[in-house]
C-alpha cells in the first residue's frame, strides 16, 4: 500500500515537529546551541528543524528525541492529524521551563490552583 501525502500536509507536518521539539527543548532549560551540540549539527540547522524550514530524517529525529528524553512519538502528530496548531508564546514556554524547575509538589500544585483562579476570573 503506498500512501502520498501532499505537500502543503508534509510541510504542515514538518512544522508540527519543529515546533515540538523547540517545547520540549524550552520546558527542560536548554538552548537550540546545547541540543545542536548534543546531536552534532549546528546551531543553525536546529533553528531551521524547529522553523520546520528543514526535514528532520527520522535518524535525527531520533537522536533529537534521546537529547530531549523524550519518545520519538512524541514530537510527531497523533492519530495522523496534521492541523493548524495554536501557537505557543514565548511567556507560555518559559511559564512551562520554570514550572517543571520546581521539585515541591506542593507548590506546583499550589501554582496550578492559582493560575485556575485567574483564569476563570
Amino acid at each position: 500500500m503506498n500512501i502520498s501525502v501532499p505537500p502543503q500536509d508534509a510541510k504542515s507536518i514538518d512544522r508540527h515537529i519543529g515546533r515540538r521539539i523547540r517545547e520540549e527543548r524550552v520546558k527542560r532549560g536548554m538552548s537550540q546551541g546545547e541540543l545542536a551540540q548534543r546531536i552534532g549539527i549546528t546551531y543553525q540547522q536546529a533553528h531551521k528543524y524547529e522553523n520546520g524550514v528543514n526535514r528532520t530524517a527520522a535518524s535525527r529525529l531520533l537522536l533529537i528525541a534521546n537529547a530531549l528524553g523524550v519518545e520519538v512519538g512524541d514530537l510527531l502528530p497523533t492519530a495522523g492529524v496534521v492541523g493548524p496548531m495554536e501557537p505557543i508564546g514565548r511567556l507560555e514556554l518559559e511559564l512551562a521551563r520554570n514550572f517543571a524547575r520546581i521539585s515541591s509538589e506542593r507548590h506546583r500544585q499550589s501554582i496550578c490552583q492559582l493560575i485556575r483562579s485567574l483564569a476563570n476570573g
